[in-house]
């Protein structure tokens, strides 16, 4: 994947209208919430190359760090889970990750793990903020992951993720330097607001809870060049 001109420059910008909420990450910013997150996958869920981890968390920067640090250890992460409803507890796993609200009554049927970080409704994700940021933000000792590896729990393989990612790039005419606002209640899979940006160089501004009467305003001082 490409990066942007210079990894200090914003990579990842999150907002959330309902929380006033606005996170901005560099590239090495992420790199290192990224490592945070690996270190917390391996060394308290012992996750590692051929492991399953499914993440029903929404689009967010912290999400981002957490599929990142999961790809990074080898890891097959789930996308079919994204906005589902009725889950199996059949679906075993090695670690999984949701957001209580996103299951609202199908709670006790989170697919089966060891490891299993339910983030309740009203604090989300300040539970897990504070476990990420107690690891180091330097990657574990880590094999090198295979193209040919795979990537996701249906077995397609990071190679072929990275083809789609370039597809989909190319599809919404994404290239370096550019800066992709997306709207993340329309676009909850993740190839959309992460990988095809970084596949493209660009950066992305992640919308929760999109204030549409804020979207001029906000293309204007994020200088974003497209928006979906």
């Amino acid at each position: 994947m490409a990066l942007p001109t210079t990894v200090d420059q914003p990579l990842l910008t999150f907002y959330d209208d309902a929380t006033g909420e606005r996170t901005e990450l560099s590239a090495t910013a992420l790199g290192e919430w990224s490592a945070r997150a690996a270190g917390l996958l391996l060394h308290e869920c012992g996750v590692g190359a051929g492991s399953r981890v499914a993440s029903l968390l929404p689009p967010h920067w912290l999400t981002a760090a957490t599929l990142l640090g999961a790809w990074a250890l080898g890891a097959e992460v789930s996308f079919q889970l994204y906005a589902t409803a009725g889950l199996s507890p059949a679906d075993r796993f090695d670690a999984v990750f949701v957001e209580q609200r996103r299951v609202g009554s199908w709670l006790e049927n989170i697919p089966d793990a060891p490891h299993r970080f339910v983030l309740g409704e009203a604090d989300a994700y300040r539970s897990l903020e504070p476990a990420l940021r107690a690891r180091s933000a330097a990657l574990p000792n880590l094999g090198r992951v295979r193209p040919t590896d795979a990537a996701s729990t249906d077995g397609t393989t990071y190679g072929e993720w990275g083809r789609v990612a370039e597809g989909l790039a190319q599809s919404l005419d994404l290239h370096r330097g550019d800066r992709l606002l997306v709207d993340a209640a329309s676009h909850e899979h993740p190839m959309k607001w992460l990988l095809a940006p970084l596949q493209a160089g660009a950066s992305v501004v992640v919308c929760a809870n999109l204030d549409r009467a804020r979207l001029n305003a906000r293309v204007t001082a994020e200088r974003a060049t497209r928006v979906i």
